[in-house]
């Protein structure tokens, strides 16, 4: 820590004073995401931090402590979205809001959505401590439940906050152990009880997300800043094929109905039909479930899911459109359901917030590449009510996930400056 440290130090004694992405403290950001990885950590080396879960009220209270100290405001909206907000000199304008998730994956890093509420207080704290005005307020958003591991589908404290999903429908959510998020959330609330009561949907000026990449590219061009132009779309399909038991030893093939067998047909299409030699394409079965799930009983019932992912519309349609078909021509004679359960189309983030971004890079001397999102964010639900954009740094190998994730405080703190600059960029605007 100490040369990180001193590296700080001499990067902020060789700023320029018209920017600001120097006063970013690597040292300190470094360790923020040290002591917030250590809630919820695993032996791995992990976080299991899952959404409005114990190990997330204490992030909460952690993170408002902080923001305390430093004299921040704290808001908090009726789905449990918490805001950190640092006052500008017109504070009726509309706030320059970035943030991200605190919530992990069962067995996920200290960076995925972490580096992009962390990045974002960092830039809040950097320009209070060296008394940095703007004139739009400036705020940090934590979006409750993104990852979706606990409370499924994901990114819903974004999706309520913009609309686009029902309140009182989520609110009605349940995990496995049938506890809902209405329940859930009380105590999440109760973490901050100084907080301000906001309500949904309240006015932001521009959005910014800074996120490891999640994907290999940057580290493969020796990059530390990737400028995102779009969110690839998504469409999800649940698929069930009704088998009939039977027992393995005595049952002849032609007179077997044998769900998992049906099963293995439709994946093998299905990858065929979306092969792709340019490997833009994105397909994936997340889960399969076989019943009886013994071991000398015909299956009689698969369900599996499917998650495809493009950043062309029609691509997603056109494809997308024949899953069904394909099942139950190849799950034949076993019967097939196949159910819609997402579409998210492709997010195209404006020109302008790109071009902050990529000027915020240049500006600093970063090598930056125009890059699309493989994963969906935050930024592509709050993108039906304000303009967005994103910031990408480099993770190990691309892995995201996982325990084994990955990011250098060098590439966490790069991001941090580039978002400082188009974050102030935008707030005196």
């Amino acid at each position: 820590m100490t040369d990180t440290a001193s590296q700080s130090a001499a990067s902020k004694a060789t700023a320029q004073p018209n920017l600001v992405g120097p006063l970013i403290d690597e040292a300190r950001l470094w360790d923020r995401h040290e002591t917030l990885g250590a809630i919820g950590g695993t032996a791995k080396g992990g976080v299991n931090r899952q959404a409005l879960t114990g190990e997330e009220v204490e992030a909460r209270k952690l993170i408002a402590g902080w923001a305390k100290e430093l004299g921040f405001s704290i808001a908090s909206d009726p789905i449990g979205n918490m805001f950190i907000r640092r006052e500008g000199t017109d504070p009726d304008a509309a706030p320059v809001v970035s943030g991200s998730h605190i919530d992990t994956q069962p067995t996920g890093g200290k960076y995925d959505g972490a580096f992009g509420v962390l990045a974002a207080f960092e830039v809040l704290e950097a320009l209070e401590r060296n008394g940095v005005k703007t004139r739009r307020p400036l705020e940090v958003g934590i979006w409750m439940n993104e990852e979706g591991s606990r409370f499924q589908p994901g990114c819903v404290g974004s999706g309520v906050f913009t609309g686009r999903k029902n309140l009182d429908e989520t609110l009605a959510m349940t995990d496995r152990a049938g506890i809902s998020v209405r329940d859930a959330l009380q105590p999440c609330l109760a973490a901050t009880p100084d907080a301000e009561s906001r309500p949904l949907g309240t006015p932001i000026h521009a959005y910014l997300e800074a996120h490891i990449e999640q994907g290999p590219r940057l580290e493969a061009e020796g990059l530390q800043i990737g400028v995102v132009t779009s969110i690839q779309g998504m469409r999800r399909f649940e698929i069930d094929i009704e088998g009939e038991e039977a027992h393995a030893g005595t049952t002849p093939r032609a007179n077997r109905k044998d769900a998992l067998s049906a099963a293995v047909r439709v994946i093998a299409a299905l990858e065929e039909l979306m092969h792709d030699p340019d490997d833009v394409v994105r397909f994936t079965v997340g889960r399969m479930e076989v019943s009886p799930g013994s071991p000398n009983v015909v299956p009689g019932h698969v369900h599996f899911t499917i998650d495809f992912r493009h950043p062309d519309m029609d691509v997603l349609k056109e494809r997308g459109d024949a899953v069904e078909r394909i099942a139950k021509e190849k799950a034949a004679p076993c019967p097939v359901t196949v159910k819609g359960f997402g579409t998210n189309p492709p997010v195209h983030f404006p020109k302008e917030i790109v071009d902050i971004v990529r000027r915020g890079a240049e500006r600093l001397e970063l090598p930056s590449m125009d890059m699309p999102s493989g994963a969906g964010h935050d930024a592509g639900l709050i993108s039906a009510v304000a303009p967005v954009g994103m910031v990408f740094v480099p993770c190990e190998r691309g892995i995201s996930h996982n325990e084994l994730e990955r990011a250098s405080a060098s590439d966490l703190a790069a991001g941090a400056r580039v978002l400082a600059e188009a974050m102030v960029e935008l707030a005196n605007s």
